[in-house]
């Protein structure tokens, strides 16, 4: 029961500013994500690259697909992640080729589906399984959320990050196993664990030690 609410009230946490899209959500979420970026494996500057590049790709869709076109762009260490729906096979050729255009774009996963855009119940959904595959990753204590970006299109949920081998079993166990989610779409980036140990080391680095603790007597 305890693990069960536990497990609902990050869910809800984390589905928030989706579903709510007011200012102070907003402000409440950057201010989460500036303190989380301690915790990446990247290092700030790909952070930073990574959220150029999906700006700089949402400003090249072609002018004529724009309006029958939904799509979300998602970079994770310069790996991008092309996903919602187009009118038709040349859109999504197009979409994609603006996209290779990008400088320092590495490799690119157009998941382009060809059809009329989601619905807003569906995209709602879609960002509700997001917030549950996000909470029960938090909930395995395997491994951190942090490590993990989960994207959502129509029931289809993507995983990218930077993680061990161990690490991304428990992530696809966890997505496969999550209601809602219709398959899995593994791009996780697998490195080996000393690689791994040595990004954690140097993002840990870059935080101040905590305070010490004051000693407990009891009496």
């Amino acid at each position: 029961m305890k693990k069960s609410l536990s497990l609902s009230l990050i869910a809800l946490a984390l589905a928030m500013p989706a579903l709510q899209g007011c200012v102070p959500a907003v402000i409440a979420t950057g201010a989460a994500v500036g303190a989380m970026s301690i915790h990446d494996r990247r290092s700030t500057g790909t952070q930073a690259d990574d959220e150029t590049t999906e700006w700089r790709a949402r400003g090249r869709i072609p002018e004529q697909y724009k309006a029958q076109s939904r799509v979300n762009f998602t970079s994770f260490n310069r790996r991008l992640l092309i996903s919602g729906e187009v009118p038709n096979e040349d859109a999504k050729v197009a979409i994609e080729a603006e996209a290779r255009k990008i400088e320092g774009v590495r490799e690119i996963y157009n998941e382009l589906t060809i059809g009329p855009a989601a619905t807003l119940a569906a995209r709602s959904n879609d960002s509700f399984i997001d917030s549950k595959v996000k909470a029960r990753l938090v909930d395995s204590n395997q491994i951190s959320a942090n490590h993990i970006k989960v994207v959502t299109e129509n029931g289809a949920t993507y995983l990218l990050g930077l993680v061990t081998d161990r690490e991304a079993k428990v992530a696809i166990a966890v997505a496969r196993t999550t209601a809602g989610v219709r398959k899995v779409v593994n791009i996780l980036e697998v490195l080996p664990d000393d690689d791994i140990r040595r990004l954690d080391a140097q993002a840990l680095g870059s935080r101040k030690a905590p305070p010490p603790t004051a000693p407990v007597e009891s009496r």
